[in-house]
């Protein structure tokens, strides 16, 4: 069995939540995908799991973290192009995000990020390994 990887969210408005990332070009596998929980298809083996909050506390005992005052991930996601970067950002501005932090441009690499409407801190980059400067 090939290994996966589940990022656990939680969200205040599930079916917002679910409206926002489907504007940014995400879908979510109805399998996985109730009024408590949405499964997001990030990569074949890549998900994001957007959690009501009430339901998310069934999994935990710690405090759900307020990401609007504290960093509690940095998610981060590749696209194959800066144009798809721009895109991307222009159309999380479109669905009520806001983009956050001034963007990186490293030749090699260029990044913008985000907060969704939960106020998880996402990035979106672009990375042209062969121009990696070799030390």
């Amino acid at each position: 069995m090939e290994t996966k990887i589940f990022l656990n969210l939680p969200v205040k408005e599930l079916n917002k939540s679910m409206e926002f990332f489907t504007q940014l070009g995400f879908t979510f596998n109805p399998k996985f995908t109730d009024d408590k929980a949405a499964c997001m298809i990030i990569g074949d083996t890549i998900f994001s799991m957007l959690i009501t909050e009430e339901f998310y506390k069934t999994f935990t005992n710690k405090t759900i973290c307020d990401a609007s005052k504290n960093s509690e991930v940095l998610i981060s996601i590749s696209v194959e192009s800066r144009e798809k970067v721009d895109e991307m950002i222009a159309n999380v501005i479109k669905a009520g995000g806001t983009e956050y932090m001034e963007n990186k441009d490293y030749g090699w690499m260029y990044h913008r990020s985000f907060l969704d409407l939960d106020h998880h801190h996402w990035e979106v980059f672009f990375m042209d390994e062969s121009q990696i400067p070799v030390s």
